[in-house]
């Protein structure tokens, strides 16, 4: 079983789906800008987890397409408006919406975005139960994601952030979506009360693995393989698990480094290789990764309800994908 050709088949699947919502209007400009970002590709790993836990528990995956479109444009939404808030200007190796189109351009196509996912979703079709309980988890999750993100932008001006709250931070920013995404895909293809729970837990763990191992590749890729600015957390002062380590166990030379560089804009390249160096001298990069290491563990471990399948297989290597990837 080759994971990144199983990926690929069902994103393909769901990519034929997704243009079918991409419909040209007027103003243009407004709808070249909302749907750059899901034009430019990226992985589509929310929409194929969704349809993985639909497959799990169902024969009929193509039930499951308007959540999937609808989690991804959710998704690409959210990092519109990312990429405005972080000042970023790469992702996906493009240029971000808002360097493109403008920012009031790029806010109102993130918002176009956030719309047409409930215009998804109302394709939906089946048991008006089971879309109610999908629907109010999708909102519930969007909820989240905005508490997460007002928490990371808070955290910013903070000069230390506890590990604990660094956690609910990212389980609302990140992990969410992913379980969003695996509780769906199981609810429609009619998964029991058990299965349901199982994939909710698998994808809020896979999601926990995934943002930490983000922190991760942030500072130990290059920006041609990740596809935005490496650095930017450091200059952005982003608390990540990474830093609200490092912020706690630094000596003093270390922490007077931090106080001066962390969260500057306009620090070098010099400087960012100062706090890497921090970083590493205190173990905190390898505390990410091994943290990381340990969601992805109890990820595989809840999938262990689900009957033994391909699928099943699959979301197992899904799992070990959100910890060995490159970007």
């Amino acid at each position: 079983m080759n994971l990144k050709n199983e990926l690929s088949t069902r994103a393909a699947l769901f990519n034929k789906q997704l243009v079918s919502y991409m419909n040209e209007k007027k103003p243009k400009l407004l709808y070249d800008a909302s749907w750059h970002l899901p034009r430019s590709g990226g992985k589509r790993l929310r929409p194929c987890l969704a349809m993985l836990s639909c497959e799990s528990v169902s024969d009929d995956v193509d039930v499951v397409m308007p959540f999937a479109v609808a989690l991804e444009l959710v998704h690409n939404f959210t990092l519109v408006h990312d990429d405005i808030m972080d000042k970023a200007n790469l992702r996906r190796n493009v240029p971000t919406v808002h360097t493109k189109y403008g920012e009031p351009t790029a806010i109102m196509a993130g918002d176009l975005l956030f719309a047409k996912a409930f215009e998804a979703m109302h394709d939906l079709a089946g048991d008006l139960r089971v879309f109610k309980e999908v629907e109010y988890s999708l909102v519930k999750c969007i909820e989240d994601i905005c508490e997460g993100q007002q928490l990371d932008m808070e955290f910013e001006k903070r000069k230390l952030v506890s590990e604990d709250e660094y956690f609910d931070m990212i389980h609302k920013k990140t992990a969410v979506l992913f379980s969003c995404a695996a509780k769906g895909g199981c609810l429609i293809g009619h998964g029991t009360v058990e299965e349901v729970k199982a994939l909710a837990d698998f994808g809020l763990f896979l999601g926990l693995a995934f943002q930490i191992w983000d922190d991760y590749l942030d500072l130990s890729s290059s920006e041609t393989v990740l596809g935005k600015d490496i650095g930017n957390d450091i200059r952005n002062g982003k608390k990540t698990l990474i830093a609200v380590h490092a912020l706690e166990h630094a000596d003093k030379n270390g922490k007077k480094l931090l106080e001066k560089i962390f969260g500057n804009p306009d620090a070098k390249e010099t400087d960012i290789k100062q706090i890497l160096t921090v970083f590493r001298e205190n173990g905190s990069i390898d505390y990410a990764k091994q943290t990381s290491m340990k969601y992805c563990k109890k990820a595989k471990k809840v999938l262990e309800v689900l009957r033994d399948s391909q699928v099943k297989d699959i979301l197992n290597a899904f799992a070990d994908y959100s910890i060995e990837r490159e970007k």
